[in-house]
């Protein structure tokens, strides 16, 4: 059944992604995104789709459109573009969600929010299950990110129990794919473009930290399996591949991968930076039957192979690249 959808965020990574499943699903997208990160290479292929349009707009400000489901992904997600403008990163988790959860009271649809693993903050627990409330740093470097998540997460329940909403919430844990911004300072697009360039690769820390990886295309797989799921079923949920691996392991994978000589070079810790991520999926294998399919490695080659094309310039961006 064809249905529409409201996606904000949806030039970024993760949303583009998301846009063209739920089109190739026969639904109409209405995508948003103030192109702060999103980019329009991303969605110009969309644009010839009659059933995708766009608006630049600022979630921070209201939205009145007309949808049956809303994806709320808008938010910067790396440190380097979350921590430029801390301020807005906190308005745009906290202000965009007022503003989203005020339209789905409206309209009377269902909205899922995409929060992260970052509520988790540096975990005392490991794996990190649903029930772990986190250990998080209110007054840090990250914490525009991380308190303006985990404010959003309480809005989402609130305006669940007051108004009846019918919410949905993903914990999405490190992602990775084609599309992502070579500069988008994320550790996969960062190891990738350094080793095709044959330049040193900066590992902050000794590369001991852990973090698990995401496909792409399996992540997105999970937010419309969750869309879709039983009302009652609110999440939150982990959505994240749970096969951990060490940073400095990681590099290694990326340096075969790209066939580079790029040398490894340490830096310090960033303030706050977790020392292990790794998400306990059991709820969504239960809940959604939903479990991460791409091995990492065959994911890495994908990403760099895109890179490569990306840096080269042999790659028309609006059209080539998909999951």
């Amino acid at each position: 059944m064809t249905r529409s959808f409201l996606v904000t965020g949806g030039a970024g990574f993760i949303g583009s992604h998301l846009c063209r499943e739920l089109l190739s699903e026969g639904h109409e997208v209405i995508c948003v995104d103030n192109l702060f990160t999103g980019d329009k290479t991303n969605i110009r292929p969309l644009l010839e789709y009659t059933s995708f349009e766009f608006h630049r707009h600022d979630i921070t400000f209201p939205l009145y459109v007309q949808t049956e489901g809303i994806f709320n992904l808008a938010c910067p997600a790396s440190p380097l573009h979350y921590q430029f403008d801390p301020v807005q990163t906190t308005k745009t988790s906290v202000h965009g969600a007022i503003n989203m959860l005020g339209l789905a009271k409206r309209l009377k649809v269902r909205i899922l929010q995409a929060s992260t693993s970052e509520v988790y903050g540096d975990p005392v627990i490991h794996p990190q299950r649903e029930d772990y409330w986190g250990n998080v740093n209110p007054i840090g470097l990250r914490s525009c990110y991380d308190e303006g998540k985990r404010c959003a997460e309480t809005l989402f329940f609130d305006y669940h129990r007051q108004h009846g909403l019918p919410i949905k919430v993903a914990r999405i844990f490190n992602t990775y794919g084609p599309g992502m911004r070579p500069d988008d300072g994320r550790v996969v697009s960062n190891f990738v473009v350094q080793a095709l360039k044959n330049e040193p690769i900066t590992v902050y820390g000794d590369g001991s930290q852990t973090r698990s990886f995401c496909y792409v295309g399996d992540l997105v797989k999970g937010l419309v399996t969750l869309m879709g799921s039983p009302r009652e079923f609110t999440g939150p949920v982990n959505l994240g591949n749970p096969e951990e691996i060490a940073i400095i392991d990681l590099v290694d994978m990326i340096r075969t991968v790209t066939g580079t000589s790029s040398r490894v070079v340490f830096m310090p810790l960033p303030e706050n930076d977790p020392r292990r991520r790794c998400p306990d999926i059991t709820l969504a294998r239960e809940k959604l039957g939903w479990n991460p399919e791409t091995e990492l490695k065959r994911g890495l080659e994908a990403t760099a192979e895109y890179f490569d094309k990306l840096l080269s310039g042999s790659m028309d961006r609006e059209r080539e690249w998909s999951a």
